[in-house]
């Protein structure tokens, strides 16, 4: 006999600004659903799945701990009509997708969950509009890449580290590899300190902005051997743009240990959920 699982899936289409949303709800199968449900924001040309399944993952493992977890295609992705659009114009697919995870019965409030720019998307969702809804945040790796913030975390993480490096000296001095990696150097130094246009917010603003009024809980998962979480990490400390981020207390750090970027291997990916599981429950 097959042992029952301790979850259940379904699937769920829901409508957003005229268009058909399609998801798969996971709950707990023999316990009661807890009062905070999960939605996961899934940014960039990708689907409800995940990379490697993760998002499957992710959604069942909660479910067994008794939070309802939504994971669905946006608008133009995967099995959801609608043409594809940028994350920094999620905010229609997010709201439907609260609404569609609060009339799930027990559920109450709503946690956002998102790597990459699925996370960044969670942070303009809430800098666009306040929703008492909304609980709490958790990002993984959020996506803050900008021609600035690239060059300098190449410069801080990679060439500074190469510049100790005795092999580097005698390629450049061959000039070989190393006066190649010279020339990239001197390339990064430039853009680093280039200023960018000041314009209209640029999304890096917003997600600021997002972060620092934001009432809710956060949770911030940072993978140890991704560019995209240094770069945030950067751009977090460093920039002008964050200063006032900085000052806002309550945010749980993860440090991931030997994690990519989507967290690939298993380890990896099972500590992400036990951090996020841990901090739900100190979440009120």
């Amino acid at each position: 006999m097959i042992p029952a699982l301790p979850f259940r899936e379904s699937a769920l289409s829901f409508s957003c600004a005229g268009e058909t949303l399609q998801g798969v709800l996971a709950t707990p199968a023999d316990a009661p659903v807890h009062g905070l449900g999960v939605l996961i924001v899934v940014g960039g040309p990708q689907v409800r799945a995940g990379s490697h399944r993760q998002f499957v993952a992710l959604g069942r493992r909660l479910a067994t701990q008794g939070h309802a977890t939504l994971r669905f295609d946006v608008r133009g992705m995967g099995d959801s009509t609608g043409m594809p659009r940028s994350f920094e114009d999620l905010h229609d697919d997010i709201g439907a997708g609260i609404e569609a995870l609060l009339a799930t019965p027990g559920v109450d409030r709503v946690v956002l969950w998102g790597l990459c720019d699925g996370a960044s998307a969670c942070l303009l969702y809430v800098d666009a509009a306040p929703d008492a809804r909304v609980a709490g945040l958790a990002l993984l790796n959020p996506w803050v890449r900008s021609e600035q913030s690239l060059a300098q975390t190449r410069v801080k993480h990679y060439y500074r580290q190469r510049l100790f490096q005795r092999g580097f000296w005698s390629k450049l001095l061959r000039g070989g590899v190393g006066l190649r990696a010279m020339r990239d150097l001197m390339r990064n130094l430039s853009r680093q300190r280039r200023q960018p246009q000041a314009t209209q917010r640029s999304f890096q603003q917003r997600m600021a902005c997002g972060w620092q009024g934001f009432g809710g809980g956060m949770l911030v998962l940072l993978s140890d051997t991704d560019w995209t979480a240094r770069e945030f990490e950067e751009q977090y400390r460093n920039d002008e743009a964050w200063a006032k981020a900085r000052g806002r207390h309550g945010a749980v750090w993860r440090h991931i240990t030997d994690a990519d970027h989507t967290l690939s291997q298993a380890p990896a990916r099972m500590a992400a959920e036990e951090a996020t599981l841990a901090w739900l429950r100190h979440l009120v």
